[in-house]
């Protein structure tokens, strides 16, 4: 069974990497994010993963907005385009990825080198200009990926495009779960674990639900980036149901699926 489903993979990634090389050039960007949408889609089925998309009642999202979310795995970039394909900024290191680094290449992924601060200003300076040509742009802000009910501080630095582009931020909680409804360790791509090695366990896991919380939009007029990055951190913590004095769970809270986070207009600056 892993045999095939490791087969499935290599050709759906090769299918994927001809419908760049060969097909991208020849439509334009509607198209594009519609064969992005089926693509993350499939792959999430390949490796066994139902996706769970949730909007809490309210005003429906901004058009324009700087998309955030908690950061879990190399599939949470899969799990946001197959709901909704955005430009994603990730770490260089991605790009190094076998078949994985140039797909994202492809699909409008923004490289940013780590600790390079001339880097951050140039990635700044392309998001702002994203923002602004119509393009959905989405970042993790804890800059790396953390164990499933972890979530680390927020940086703020990349915080600083949305008031630039006059948008507001749009969070997002995401959540890995198996059968019982606790978090699915396999899912989780942290410590010295290899992409090769994560893509093994997500693909030997079995069943595997990806629950996607819509959480209220963060009004971004007259804030700061420091401010953005600790509201953020507030809502997506109260999406996924962690205590706002103890944002660290090692099971999900009893009965509480993500989607009861506050207006964001009520969380502490």
């Amino acid at each position: 069974m892993l045999v095939f489903r490791v087969l499935r993979m290599v050709v759906h990634l090769f299918v994927g990497m001809a419908i760049c090389a060969f097909i991208f050039p020849l439509i334009g960007p509607a198209r594009r994010e519609g064969h992005v949408r089926r693509w993350s889609h499939q792959l999430l089925g390949i490796c066994g993963i139902k996706l769970v998309v949730r909007t809490l009642p309210g005003p429906p999202a901004p058009p324009r907005a700087l998309i955030v979310a908690n950061h879990i795995s190399w599939l949470d970039i899969f799990v946001v385009n197959s709901m909704q394909p955005c430009r994603f900024v990730a770490k260089s290191d991605i790009r190094s990825w076998p078949f994985i680094g140039w797909l994202c290449a492809k699909t409008g992924t923004i490289f940013i080198s780590r600790g390079k601060a001339s880097d951050v200003r140039r990635i700044f300076k392309g998001i702002v200009e994203s923002i602004e040509a119509g393009d959905r742009v989405a970042f993790f802000p804890e800059g790396t990926t953390a164990a499933q009910g972890k979530l680390l501080p927020f940086h703020a630095n990349l915080f600083e495009a949305a008031l630039d582009a006059k948008v507001p931020v749009q969070p997002y909680a995401l959540r890995y779960l198996d059968a019982q409804g606790n978090y699915h360790a396999a899912a989780d791509f942290i410590g010295d674990t290899t992409i090769v090695e994560s893509i093994l366990a997500v693909l030997q896991a079995g069943s595997i639900t990806a629950e996607l919380t819509q959480l209220p939009s963060i009004p971004t007029e007259g804030a700061h980036r420091r401010e953005l990055a600790v509201t953020a951190r507030k809502v997506v913590a109260d999406g996924l149901g962690y205590l706002p004095e103890d944002l660290t769970q090692t099971t999900p809270p009893a009965g509480s699926p993500p989607g009861t986070a506050p207006d964001p207009r009520a969380a502490p600056q």
